[in-house]
C-alpha cells in the first residue's frame, strides 16, 4: 500500500514526490510511460559524450526566489542568459526586437528615445486587442510583425496569428535598450550538471519508488494506494469522454558536427525560411568544452506528444468542462501543465507543485483534526446547561 501513486515523473510529479516523501514521510510510486525521468526536461550525453536536450531547449529562468531556492537544494547551478537571434531579411538580428535589432534592420543609429518614437509611428492603434496579431501590430507595426511574428507563427501553431488568443505573443517583450536577453527574470542559470541529476538528487529518497515504461492504469490494478497525483492530459484521463483537446507537437532532428562552434548563439529563429522554426546549440546552455558540437532543428507537427495547448476559445470551453470533472473527482490531484491545459514554463509548474503540496498537507491536518474532534466528542454525552462546567474541564483537558 503506497500513499501516493504520482502519475509523471516531469517537474510536478517529481517535486509532489520529493517533498511529500521527505517532508509528510509518505510513501510515493512515482510512475511515467517514458523510459526516464525528467519529462522533456531530460538531457543526456549523446554517443559523442555531449550533453544534449532531447526535447528541445530548456532554460531555466524566474523571479521566484522560493521555487529557486527550492530546486537549489538539488542541484549547483551555472550563471546562464538566454540570447537568441533572428534569421531576417539576410541579417542574424536580436530576438525579442531590441534597439540594435531596429538600428541594423534599418541601417540607422537611433537612441533609445528616437527608437521610440520610431515604434510609435510604425504601430497601428487598435481600440480592442483579441488576437495574436493584434497584440504586435499594435505595439510594433504591421511591417515587423510580417518580418519576425508572422510566419513564425504559422509554423509553430499552423493558425494564422489572427486565429489565435492574444497570450501566444503577448509573451515576447519589445525593447527600446540594448538588452539582448530572451529573459529579464531574477534568476538565470542552467543546472550545473544538467537536468537529469537534478531530478535524480530530487527523488533520491527511501520512501520514493520509480517505475518507467509503465502505465498508471495497469499499475493502479495490481497496486494498492490512497492518493493519486495525476501529471498526464486531462482529457486522456476521463477517456476523452468531452473530446480531445489539441496540442501541437514537435519533431526534433538532433546533429552532431565535427567543428567546435555551429551558430554565433544558443538558438537562431528561422521566421521565414525553411520547415523548422529554430535551431538550438547546446554547448552555449551547457558550458561544455568539446571538439564537436551538437545542434537540434525543431519542427513543428500536429501529431506526437503534446507540447502546447492551443490556445482558442472553443478548446478552453473544453478544458472547463473537464476541470469540472476533476473538481468532483475526490483522491485525485490534478497539476502541472497537462493535467491544467496550460502551458506552464519549469518555475511555474515547480510553483504549481509546491502550492499543491502545500494544499494538500493543509487539507490532511483538517482531515486529521476533525478525526479527533469526532473520536472525542461523539462519546460525550448531552450536556445541560447545570452541566456546563464538567464539559469546559473535559474540552480543557483534551486540549
Amino acid at each position: 500500500m503506497f500513499d501516493y501513486l504520482i502519475v509523471g515523473a516531469g517537474f510536478a510529479g517529481s517535486v509532489l514526490a520529493e517533498r511529500l516523501a521527505r517532508i509528510s514521510d509518505k510513501s510515493v510510486l512515482l510512475v511515467d510511460r517514458r523510459s526516464h525521468i525528467g519529462g522533456n526536461a531530460y538531457d543526456h550525453y549523446n554517443e559523442h559524450g555531449i550533453l544534449v536536450h532531447k526535447y528541445g531547449p530548456h532554460i531555466f529562468h524566474t523571479n521566484s526566489r522560493d521555487v529557486f531556492e527550492y530546486l537549489s537544494q538539488f542541484t549547483e547551478w551555472r550563471p546562464y542568459e538566454h540570447r537568441v537571434l533572428a534569421s531576417v531579411d539576410g541579417q542574424l538580428l536580436p530576438m525579442p526586437i531590441n534597439l540594435d535589432t531596429l538600428n541594423k534592420l534599418y541601417g540607422l543609429s537611433m537612441n533609445s528615445f528616437e527608437a521610440e518614437k520610431f515604434l510609435e509611428t510604425m504601430a497601428e492603434k487598435k481600440q480592442e486587442i483579441k488576437t495574436s496579431e493584434d497584440v504586435v501590430v499594435s505595439r510594433i507595426g504591421r511591417e515587423l510583425y510580417e518580418k519576425f511574428f508572422r510566419n513564425y507563427t504559422r509554423k509553430q501553431w499552423n493558425m494564422d496569428p489572427s486565429e489565435l488568443d492574444a497570450a501566444v505573443t503577448a509573451r515576447v517583450p519589445v525593447r527600446t535598450n540594448r538588452d539582448s536577453r530572451y529573459f529579464s527574470d531574477t534568476y538565470q542559470a542552467m543546472p550545473l550538471h544538467g537536468y537529469t541529476r537534478m531530478f535524480e538528487n530530487m527523488l533520491d529518497h527511501p520512501n520514493i519508488k520509480i517505475l518507467l515504461n509503465a502505465n498508471y492504469r495497469e499499475i493502479g490494478k495490481s497496486i494498492a494506494y490512497r492518493q493519486l497525483i495525476y501529471t498526464g492530459p486531462i482529457d486522456e484521463f476521463f477517456d476523452f469522454r468531452y473530446g480531445e483537446l489539441p496540442y501541437r507537437s514537435l519533431r526534433f532532428k538532433h546533429e552532431t558536427l565535427n567543428k567546435p562552434n555551429f551558430q554565433t548563439a544558443a538558438v537562431v529563429n528561422y521566421p521565414n525560411e525553411h520547415l523548422y522554426t529554430r535551431v538550438t546549440e547546446f554547448k552555449y546552455l551547457t558550458g561544455q568544452e568539446h571538439p564537436k558540437t551538437s545542434v537540434v532543428y525543431e519542427f513543428p507537427q500536429a501529431e506526437g506528444d503534446p507540447y502546447y495547448p492551443v490556445p482558442r476559445p472553443e478548446n478552453n470551453a473544453m478544458y472547463k468542462k473537464y476541470k469540472e470533472l476533476a473538481d468532483s473527482t475526490t483522491g485525485v490531484h490534478f497539476v502541472g501543465r497537462l493535467a491544467t491545459y496550460k502551458y506552464y514554463n519549469m518555475d511555474q509548474v515547480t510553483g504549481q507543485a509546491l502550492a499543491t503540496f502545500k494544499r494538500i498537507t493543509v487539507a490532511k491536518h483538517h482531515a486529521v483534526g476533525a478525526a479527533l474532534h469526532d473520536r472525542l466528542y461523539t462519546s460525550i454525552p448531552v450536556q445541560t446547561a447545570a452541566s456546563g462546567t464538567a464539559l469546559a474541564e473535559r474540552e480543557d483537558a483534551a486540549a
